[in-house]
């Protein structure tokens, strides 16, 4: 069975990264779009990244395009975009795909161990969910991820302990991110 330590991914650059270079810190790993309704969770994630990093925690950000085409440009214009407009500092690999044939197989681990629930309650998450369903219909079964911004949470032992989709309040988020920092 596979573990999250087990996985490589690319950075930016296209350089393969073991994941078990994070080993013993607690991950939190996020599919993003610099053109979406939810691009400004960049600033409190940054935010978060700034103040608990020296505890142990890692943010690993993950550009994808596959959602209404929200993440357009290269790896270094995304860079640009985000290091300009919200100051990131946390690692940014490898634009992916999460879902489909050509999902990264990290994001297929990540959504098996941790599968949608739902979006929540409320007319905006409705409407959200019905989007999501007619952008996702084209990936059938391997629809791993339903949006931008969902977020993995990985302990330091490195087990897959929450998904939070991009609904979910980010105060709700650093909550959840404290806890497992002890």
């Amino acid at each position: 069975m596979a573990k999250i330590y087990d996985f490589t991914v690319n950075d930016r650059g296209g350089a393969s990264v073991s994941l078990g270079d994070y080993a013993g810190k607690v991950l939190l790993i996020v599919n993003t779009a610099t053109g979406c309704g939810f691009t400004p969770h960049y600033e409190p994630l940054e935010a978060m990244y700034r103040d608990l990093r020296d505890k142990g925690f890692e943010i690993l950000d993950f550009p994808c395009n596959q959602f209404a085409n929200q993440a357009p440009g290269n790896a270094d214009e995304i860079h640009q975009f985000c290091t300009m407009k919200f100051g990131t500092e946390f690692p940014q690999f490898a634009k992916i795909d999460v879902n489909g044939e050509s999902a990264d197989p990290l994001f297929a681990y990540l959504a098996t161990e941790k599968p949608f629930e739902s979006f929540g309650k409320g007319i905006k998450n409705a409407a959200l969910n019905k989007f999501a369903d007619m952008n996702n219909k084209k990936f059938g079964d391997k629809a791993y991820i339903k949006w931008n911004f969902t977020k993995f949470l990985v302990d330091r032992e490195g087990n897959v302990v929450a998904r939070f989709e991009p609904t979910t309040d980010m105060a709700d988020v650093r909550k959840a991110v404290e806890a497992l920092l002890g």
